[in-house]
């Protein structure tokens, strides 16, 4: 399986996990938004909008191009800290990480 292949999966899986928490159920946040230049678009979305809007919606287009993987991607830190601060049960702050923690590894060691 090619590393492509590897994280269509993952956001596959990342994606069926927020349904399952019932994260997927987010607003889409409007142009001016995603125009954001902060990181995970903090001053104009919730993380789960950035995951849901910005980050899943990149690497599906990368993966789509077979483009160049970027050189880090450290996004669980983030959600853990964001699951932590809103009181996400602890179950699902578990899967909601351990998904986002195989797309940084896969994106950062190829």
């Amino acid at each position: 399986m090619t590393v492509y292949e590897e994280l269509d999966v993952a956001l596959r899986r990342l994606e069926a996990t927020m349904k399952a928490t019932n994260m997927w159920r987010v607003a889409r946040p409007d142009a001016d938004a995603l125009a954001s230049q902060q990181p995970f678009c903090i001053d104009t979305m919730a993380l789960p909008q950035w995951l849901r809007f910005v980050f899943i919606a990149r690497l599906d287009a990368l993966v789509e191009a077979g483009g160049p993987m970027p050189e880090k991607c450290d996004v669980a830190p983030a959600m853990e800290a964001y699951l932590t601060q809103q009181g996400t049960r602890s179950t699902d702050r578990l899967l909601i990480c351990k998904a986002v923690e195989e797309i940084d590894r896969l994106v950062t060691e190829n």
